[in-house]
C-alpha cells in the first residue's frame, strides 16, 4: 500500500463506512467522516480533501488485494438548507461482508466476546436481538439455562422497540420518529439523532436530538408508535457526554432554566438507615456535628433523625422523591422548595377531606 500520510488509517475508515449498510455515503459524506475521524485521532490534522479520498477509493477498489466491488447509486435526501429533496450519489461495498482487512480474532479477543455475549443474552428485561443466536455459535458460547441477571420488565421490554433503538444508537442512524403524547390523539413526528437509552422507574426512554428544534429530547419508548430509518440523513453528534446531564438529577427530566441547588433535609430515626442506605442522589452526604446542631437549634421539634444533603437540579422526580417518605422526611432548605413542597402535601389534605368515608 502506497506510504502516503496516514493512508493506512483512512483506508481502515473508509473500509467501515463502505461496509455499513445502516448509513448512505456520497464521496462528500465519506470525506466529512474520513476529515472527523482523523480530526479525533491526529488533534493537528487538517483532514482530507475529496480527491485524495477518491483515490483512497480508487486504490480499494481497482489496485488494493482484495479487490473491492463498490456499487454505485442513487438515493433521495431532503436538504435542509435547501429546504427540497435532491439525489445524492452513494456508494458501498456490492458484498455486506466484505473487508479488505480480513483478520481472525485471537483467543483474548474471543473470550472477551463470549463474556460478553454471555452477560447480555441472561438480561431478562433486554429483547432477544436476532443475531445474537448466530454470534453465540459462530464464537462457540454456550447459553446458560439459568439466569444470572433479572432485570424488572416494562413495558417496552415487552416490544422488539428496545432494540432497534439501540440499533439506530450503535450504528448512529438518523431516524423519524412517529410518537403520540399522553392525553393526545393526534401523532408528532419527529427527526431525530438518537443518543443514549435510559430507564427510570421501570419505564425507558429515548435520549435525542431533534435534528428540526436543535434540542436534546426524552422520548418514551412505550408512546413510540413506530421508527423509520433514514440512512441519507446525516447524524448529528453530541456536543457533550449527553449520559452526564443526568449526574445533577434525579430521574429523567431536565430543565435547562433550573439551576444547581443544596438541598438540607432532615430524616427520621425511623427511615434513616434507609436514606443512608439508598440515597436519594449520588452527591447525598450526612451533614456534620456542628452543621446538624446548628440546625437542631433552629428547629427544636425535630427530635433525632439525621441530617442530609444533596446537590442536584429541581425536577418533578425530585419532588416526588422527597415527598415520598411522607413525615419522616423534611426539608430545611431552600425556602422556595420547601414551599413547594408544603403547597403539594396542603393539596393532597384538601383532597383527602373532601372524600365521603
Amino acid at each position: 500500500m502506497p506510504q502516503t500520510k496516514n493512508a493506512m488509517v483512512r483506508y481502515q475508515i473508509l473500509d467501515r463506512l463502505l461496509s455499513d449498510r445502516n448509513h448512505d455515503y456520497s464521496l462528500d459524506d465519506l470525506t466529512e467522516a474520513v476529515s472527523d475521524e482523523l480530526a479525533e485521532l491526529y488533534p493537528d490534522s487538517d483532514g482530507v480533501t475529496r480527491r485524495t479520498v477518491e483515490k483512497d477509493i480508487h486504490f480499494i477498489e481497482f489496485e488494493n488485494t482484495p479487490q473491492a466491488e463498490i456499487r454505485r447509486y442513487s438515493k433521495d435526501c431532503y436538504d435542509r438548507k435547501r429546504g427540497k429533496s435532491v439525489k445524492k450519489r452513494c456508494m458501498k461495498y456490492a458484498d455486506p461482508g466484505f473487508t479488505i482487512f480480513n483478520q481472525d480474532m485471537s483467543d483474548e479477543e474471543r473470550e472477551l466476546l463470549a463474556g460478553a455475549l454471555n452477560l447480555l443474552g441472561h438480561f431478562e428485561g433486554l429483547p432477544q436481538f436476532k443475531q445474537l443466536e448466530a454470534l453465540r455459535w459462530k464464537v462457540g458460547v454456550r447459553k446458560r439455562k439459568h439466569k444470572v441477571i433479572s432485570l424488572s420488565k416494562g413495558p417496552s421490554a415487552e416490544s422488539n422497540i428496545l432494540g432497534q433503538l439501540f440499533n439506530n444508537i450503535v450504528n448512529r442512524q438518523v431516524i423519524q420518529i412517529t410518537y403520540r403524547k399522553f392525553k393526545e390523539t393526534e401523532d408528532i413526528e419527529f427527526i431525530v439523532s438518537p443518543y443514549i437509552l435510559k430507564e427510570f422507574n421501570r419505564r425507558w426512554y429515548l435520549v435525542c436530538k431533534d435534528c428540526d428544534k436543535d434540542v436534546v429530547r426524552n422520548l418514551a419508548l412505550d408512546r413510540i408508535i413506530c421508527t423509520t430509518p433514514l440512512p441519507a440523513y446525516k447524524y448529528e453528534k453530541p456536543k457533550e457526554d449527553v449520559s452526564k446531564r443526568y449526574d445533577d438529577i434525579i430521574g429523567i427530566t431536565y430543565i435547562n432554566d433550573n439551576p444547581l441547588m443544596d438541598i438540607i433535609f432532615w430524616v427520621s430515626d425511623e427511615s434513616d438507615d434507609y436514606v443512608h442506605t439508598k440515597p436519594i442522589h449520588h452527591s447525598q452526604r450526612p451533614l456534620s456535628d456542628d452543621e446538624s446542631d446548628a440546625l437542631r437549634q433552629q428547629q427544636p421539634s425535630l427530635q433525632g433523625g439525621t441530617f442530609f444533603t444533596v446537590r442536584c437540579r429541581k425536577n418533578y422526580e425530585l419532588i416526588r422523591e422527597l415527598t415520598s417518605y411522607g413525615k419522616e422526611l423534611l426539608v430545611i432548605s431552600p425556602q422556595t422548595l420547601k414551599e413547594e413542597i408544603i403547597q403539594r402535601t396542603n393539596g393532597m389534605q384538601q383532597a383527602y377531606s373532601k372524600m365521603q368515608n
